[in-house]
C-alpha cells in the first residue's frame, strides 16, 4: 500500500489485508494470533515496524510482538510499560479517529518515560507529510463493541512506524489501520476465550482422570475389602433396598450379588433387631445386630453406615461396611453365661436365681420416703403405706402404681383355692455327704450333674432349674397351684432317687423339697428363705432312713 495514491487502491493491496486479517483469526495460540497481528501490520498495511503492547493483568502493557527488525524485537520484546505511561502517550498528540498520532515536534517529551521504545535520529522533514523517525503512531485495541465510542476496555496497543512510501498515511491508511486494530482486538480476545476453553479443557480432563482414578480406587476398595461393603438406597420408597454388594458379604451371608440385589437390609436383619436398624439408617450410625444367611441361620454383624450426599439433590446413598463379630459376640455371651451359670452342671447360679425372681417381684413401700423414690423411677404415683397406689399430686389414694407390672400373687390357705402362682421349689439332696466321704469328690461331682440334668428333664420350658451352692437346688416355676407344685416335687424328687452311675458304680441320693410361693411385696432373699425353712420342716418331718432310696 505504500505506493497507493489517495483515494486509489491496488486490488492487490485489500488482498493482503484480507489475509492478514484471515490470518490473525484463524491462528492457532494466542502467541501465534499477537504474532501474526504484528506481522500483518507490515506486511499488509506497509509499514517497516510493528509493535503489538498487550494489557496485562496488572493493568500495565507488555510488548507481546514485534515485526520488522530481529534488532528491536530482541531489544524490547517482553518489556513493560506502565499504564500511566501509556495513558499520557494516548492523551497526546492528534486524534486521527481512534488513532493517535504524536509529532516528533511533541515526542521529545517521551524519550525518557518508561515505555519500551526503539529511536533512530534522522534530519528534519522536507516536506510537510514527511515521516519523521521521531514520529509515533498508535492504535489503541479495545474490547469488541466499544470501538467509537472511546469508553470499551483497553485490550492493547498496535504501535507502527516507518511507512514505506515516507509519508504520513492519509485517510485510507488510517481508516485502514484502525480497521485492522478493531479485527485485530475481535482475534485477540477470540484467542483469549479458546485459550481459556483449552486451559478448561484441560483442567477438565485431569479431574475427569482423577475422578476416575478415585472411581476405580474406590472400587477396588469396595470390591477387594476383607470385610463386607453394600451400598443401599437412601430414602423414597426404595429405602435400604441393596444396589451393590462386595464379595466378603456375599460369602459372609452365603448369597450371590444377584440375589443380594433383590433385598432390602430390613428383609435380611433378625426381627429382634429391625429397630436398631431403622435407628442406624436414619441417623447413619453403627450398630451390632443379625442378619439372615440363606440356610436360615443367624451371624452377628458389626453394621456401620455413611451417608453418601450428592452436593446438588442432597443426601442419596448409604454406603454399609459390615463386619463380621459372631467369634467376639460367641466369645461375650459365653462370658456372660460363665458369669451367670454354674461352671459344674450348667445350671444358672445363685447369682442369676436371685436377678430371675428379683425381675417377676414389685416391693410394695412402707414409708413415705420409698414412695417418693418409686414415683420419681417410675414416673407416675407408687403405693401408699397401706399398699394402694397415691398420687403425691392430688392425695387421692386407689390408683396403682404398678399398672406397668403383672403382680405375683400366691395360694393362701392350705387348701388349693385354684390361684396360680410363682411357686418356688427348694430342693436339698439327703446322703449326698456319705457319698463324698466314701466315693471322693469326683462322684459326688457326677452325682450333682446328674441330678441338675434330670430337675432340668423334669420340669418346662421356661421353668428354671438353679443351682443355688453345694447341693442345693432351686426351681422357679410360674402358673402352678397348690396342688400342682406339690405334684412337680414329687416327680422330681422320684427321679432323683432313681440309681445314678458314678465312678463305675452305682449310688444313689434322696431329695428333700421345701415350696415356697413367691408374691409382690418380698424380695428374692425373703422368697428363698420361705422355701428353705419349708424344705427343712419337710425333711425333718420324715424318718431318717426314708429320706433317701436303697
Amino acid at each position: 500500500m505504500e505506493t497507493e495514491s489517495e483515494p486509489y487502491v491496488r486490488l492487490a493491496s485489500l488482498r493482503q489485508l484480507h489475509q492478514a486479517m484471515a490470518d490473525m483469526n484463524t491462528a492457532r495460540s494466542l502467541a501465534d494470533t499477537l504474532q501474526t497481528v504484528a506481522d500483518g501490520a507490515v506486511t499488509a498495511l506497509g509499514y517497516e515496524l510493528a509493535c503489538v503492547n498487550l494489557v496485562r493483568t496488572d493493568g500495565d502493557l507488555v510488548v507481546a510482538a514485534f515485526s520488522g527488525n530481529a534488532a528491536a524485537e530482541a531489544l524490547i520484546t517482553g518489556r513493560v510499560g506502565s499504564r500511566e505511561s501509556w495513558e499520557r502517550r494516548l492523551r497526546m498528540g492528534e486524534s486521527w479517529g481512534d488513532l493517535r498520532f504524536i509529532p516528533h515536534t511533541e515526542g521529545w517529551v517521551l524519550d525518557d518515560d518508561d515505555v519500551p521504545q526503539w529511536f533512530t535520529d534522522g534530519p528534519a522533514p522536507r516536506f510537510e507529510d514527511e515521516w519523521h523517525p521521531a514520529d509515533r503512531l498508535f492504535a489503541p485495541m479495545n474490547t469488541p463493541g466499544a470501538q467509537g465510542g472511546g469508553s470499551g476496555e483497553l485490550l492493547g496497543v498496535i504501535s507502527v512506524d516507518r511507512p514505506r512510501n515516507g509519508r504520513h498515511p492519509g485517510a485510507w491508511g488510517r481508516e485502514a489501520l484502525q480497521m485492522y486494530a478493531f479485527q485485530a482486538a475481535i482475534a485477540i480476545s477470540n484467542a483469549r476465550l479458546r485459550a481459556n476453553m483449552q486451559r478448561a479443557l484441560v483442567r477438565l480432563e485431569r479431574e475427569q482422570q482423577a475422578l476416575r482414578a478415585s472411581e476405580e480406587s474406590f472400587r477396588q476398595a469396595f470390591e477387594y475389602a476383607p470385610s463386607g461393603m453394600a451400598i443401599a438406597e437412601l430414602g423414597g420408597d426404595q429405602h435400604g433396598r441393596i444396589l451393590r454388594t462386595n464379595d466378603a458379604l456375599c460369602r459372609l451371608l452365603g448369597r450371590p450379588a444377584a440375589a443380594m440385589r433383590r433385598y432390602s437390609f430390613s428383609d435380611l436383619v433378625h426381627p429382634e433387631d429391625i429397630g436398631t436398624l431403622l435407628r442406624t439408617s436414619a441417623e447413619g450410625g453403627r450398630a451390632e445386630l443379625r442378619l439372615g444367611r440363606r440356610d436360615g441361620s443367624y451371624v452377628w454383624v458389626s453394621l456401620r453406615n455413611s451417608v453418601v450426599a450428592d452436593a446438588a439433590d442432597g443426601p442419596r446413598f448409604l454406603l454399609t461396611h459390615v463386619e463380621d463379630i459372631e467369634e467376639r459376640k460367641r466369645r461375650e455371651l459365653q462370658l456372660a453365661h460363665r458369669a451367670s451359670h454354674d461352671s459344674l452342671t450348667g445350671l444358672p447360679n445363685s447369682a442369676e436365681l436371685r436377678a430371675r425372681l428379683a425381675s417377676r417381684l414389685c416391693r410394695r413401700p412402707t414409708h413415705v420416703d420409698d414412695l417418693e423414690s418409686l414415683d420419681a423411677a417410675y414416673g407416675h404415683p407408687a403405693y401408699d403405706v397401706n399398699g394402694h397406689g397415691f398420687d403425691f399430686a392430688s392425695g387421692a389414694a386407689g390408683y396403682d402404681g404398678f399398672d406397668h407390672h403383672v403382680h405375683v400373687v400366691a395360694p393362701e390357705g392350705d387348701r388349693d383355692d385354684g390361684t396360680k402362682g410363682l411357686a418356688v421349689l427348694f430342693c436339698d439332696l439327703d446322703g449326698f455327704k456319705s457319698i463324698n466321704d466314701r466315693f471322693g469328690h469326683n462322684a459326688g461331682d457326677a452325682v450333682l450333674i446328674e441330678v441338675a440334668r434330670r430337675l432340668s428333664r423334669g420340669v418346662r420350658d421356661g421353668d428354671t432349674v438353679a443351682r443355688l451352692g453345694g447341693d442345693e437346688f432351686v426351681i422357679l416355676a410360674d402358673g402352678l397351684g397348690k396342688a400342682d407344685a406339690q405334684d412337680l416335687a414329687v416327680r422330681l424328687r422320684n427321679e432323683i432317687i432313681q440309681p445314678i452311675r458314678a465312678e463305675g458304680r452305682a449310688v444313689r441320693v434322696g431329695a428333700s423339697f421345701g415350696i415356697g410361693w413367691a408374691h409382690c411385696g418380698m424380695t428374692a432373699d425373703e422368697v428363698l428363705k420361705s422355701a428353705d425353712e419349708r424344705m427343712y420342716v419337710e425333711k425333718r418331718s420324715r424318718p431318717k432312713q426314708h429320706r433317701r432310696a436303697g
